[in-house]
């Protein structure tokens, strides 16, 4: 049986200061092996437009996620930013905070999860609407 919190997968998320005005969004695409988590972040950069890139490489144990998010150097971002958080039971709601160099904030990502066997009746729904419409079956 696979881990519900398994963090594979793509996440949509925000980040913002404890104080000060630094608030953006970020799509995480993330891959999760033996509670090793690495992956990719991107966002806005909101200061001369553009995107800002980083990596990931953390860990998860459990319901605990711990990350840290490196800046690829683009716009002059190489900085490194600690964030720590909790994964709900779901596996689709992380929230916790980040620090880097004193300055602290929250941050929360969501992500959707599809059940393989909801997809296969959907998709066998269209294919028998779409079989019906060709053999002319639907009136008008």
């Amino acid at each position: 049986m696979s881990d519900p919190q398994d963090l594979s997968g793509v996440w949509y998320g925000r980040y913002s200061a404890d104080h000060g005005h630094e608030d953006n969004g970020f799509i995480a695409l993330l891959e999760e092996l033996n509670g090793a988590v690495t992956g990719t972040i991107t966002e806005p950069d909101t200061d001369i437009g553009g995107i800002r890139r980083a990596t990931v490489h953390g860990q998860r144990d459990g319901a605990s996620l711990r990350f840290t998010k490196r800046y690829d150097g683009t716009h002059g971002w190489t900085h490194r930013v600690a964030y720590a958080g909790s994964v709900d039971a779901e596996g689709t709601l992380v929230m916790g905070s980040w620090i880097v160099e004193g300055l602290t904030g929250a941050f929360d990502m969501t992500r959707e999860k599809f059940d393989a066997e909801a997809l296969e009746d959907e998709e066998e729904a269209e294919l028998l609407l779409s079989s019906s419409i060709g053999r002319g079956e639907l009136g008008d």
